[in-house]
């Protein structure tokens, strides 16, 4: 793999995956716009993972069935055309719908991720997973600033026309740039999908792996989707772009995750995943601050915001390096079961950080994201206690990951 053709899928996860998150960002806007109460306008945001999470467990197995190079573009295209009926939907039911057809859609970087890890040898896939999640969550940060500004000066649709445009041009420059390959399944669709199911029931690694990812991941939604209900509240009184202007802060994550894919290759997976774990734990503590208001709140809010991203990412590497080792033949459906469960708790905690936030207010929602993270922290710390019982490693393990245990339930 060069490193040109690296950053080009670095750069299509950035695209992908900032669609998921620019509305967090627009939600205030769309209920002025639209003349719907805030946490009705939330549901936007919620509608996209549910979408998100339907597409990575019914069209992500398919990238074990079909060439990447049409099956990417077509993806593509028709996330760009729901970005379209999204800026024109006069009302927000379908305005939900069209955001659920861009969360089914959107899901390229999921497909990329496969291909990325079938091209490099055992011992650089954590490095690699680094890189493309860093290319993520630059398209994460830069959504988020690019929705709330640009959506602050010229409305809450003109995010989702310029980011349909975007999508539609990654697309031709994809049809004309990636490689031809040659699928290695040639199993019905059917049998693909229940093997994603079956492969969840087979691996307690994947279904640790998954556990983790879905209550982290729930927590920081949470946060993310209640933060611009904080910020544009009576306790700051600020327009939608600070949420934006609070993300960049956390563009340093960009430089972590690389770094947290060489400790996974050193150290293993399980070290990683129990720092980011006590990480994710403390920013909750810290973001609960940001119910001081003025300078204090936005310090408070902005440090917590940037401790959940490195964690939760760094933790996202260890999780990936982690389930993509467990079977070379079904990369593709390894990591549909992994960021299925990933988004249905992103999408559940959303849900549950609106519903909090509209009962208690901030301090409830970073009580729900300590909740969460101490559930992850128990689940980890029981399998940490079952590897020194089991001292023999399990083979084509990460360094220092767990040994074989046998099939249990959870």
């Amino acid at each position: 793999m060069s490193r040109r053709f690296l950053l080009l899928l670095a750069l299509t996860c950035a695209v992908a995956v900032g669609n998921l998150y620019f509305p967090q960002g627009v939600s205030p806007l769309i209920a002025t716009g639209l003349g719907v109460p805030p946490d009705s306008a939330a549901l936007v945001v919620t509608a996209t993972q549910l979408g998100y999470a339907a597409g990575i467990f019914l069209l992500v197995p398919l990238g074990d069935r079909l060439p990447y190079r049409p099956f990417i573009v077509t993806l593509l295209a028709l996330t760009g055309l729901g970005l379209l009926a999204a800026g024109c939907a006069p009302a927000l039911p379908p305005l939900a719908g069209a955001a659920a057809v861009i969360g089914l859609t959107t899901v390229a970087a999921q497909i990329v991720v496969p291909l990325a890890a079938g091209l490099v040898a055992d011992d650089r896939r954590g490095t690699v997973m680094g890189t493309l999640l860093s290319g993520s969550l630059g398209g994460i940060l830069l959504a988020r600033t690019f929705g709330g500004v640009l959506g602050e000066r010229l409305g809450w649709r003109a995010p989702y026309l310029v980011a349909a445009v975007l999508v539609l041009l990654l697309a031709a420059v994809l049809a004309f740039t990636l490689p031809a390959t040659t699928p290695p399944s040639r199993q019905p669709y059917p049998a693909l999908v229940a093997e994603s199911l079956r492969l969840l029931r087979a691996e307690p690694d994947l279904r640790r792996s998954c556990l983790y990812q879905a209550t982290v991941f729930g927590g920081f939604s949470a946060v993310w989707t209640c933060l611009a209900l904080l910020l544009t509240g009576p306790v700051y009184g600020l327009g939608a772009q600070a949420s934006g202007m609070i993300a960049l802060v956390s563009a340093v994550t960009m430089f972590c995750t690389p770094v947290a894919g060489r400790l996974v290759d050193r150290r293993g997976p399980d070290a990683v995943n129990l720092v980011c774990m006590l990480g994710v734990l403390a920013s909750a503590a810290v973001l609960a601050t940001g119910v001081l208001g003025g300078t204090a709140g936005l310090a408070g809010l902005t440090a917590g915001t940037l401790l959940l991203d490195v964690a939760m990412q760094s933790g996202m590497v260890a999780n990936q390096a982690r389930v993509l080792a467990l079977r070379p033949e079904a990369r593709s459906r390894i990591n549909t079961a992994y960021m299925t469960c990933a988004f249905l708790g992103g999408s559940t905690g959303s849900w549950l950080g609106t519903r909090a936030y509209a009962e208690a207010g901030w301090y409830a929602v970073c009580a729900l994201l300590a909740a969460l993270a101490v559930s992850a922290l128990a689940r980890h710390l029981v399998a940490l206690r079952r590897r020194s019982t089991s001292p023999l490693p399990r083979p084509g393990a990460a360094p220092g990951d767990l040994p074989a245990a046998k099939p249990t339930p959870g």
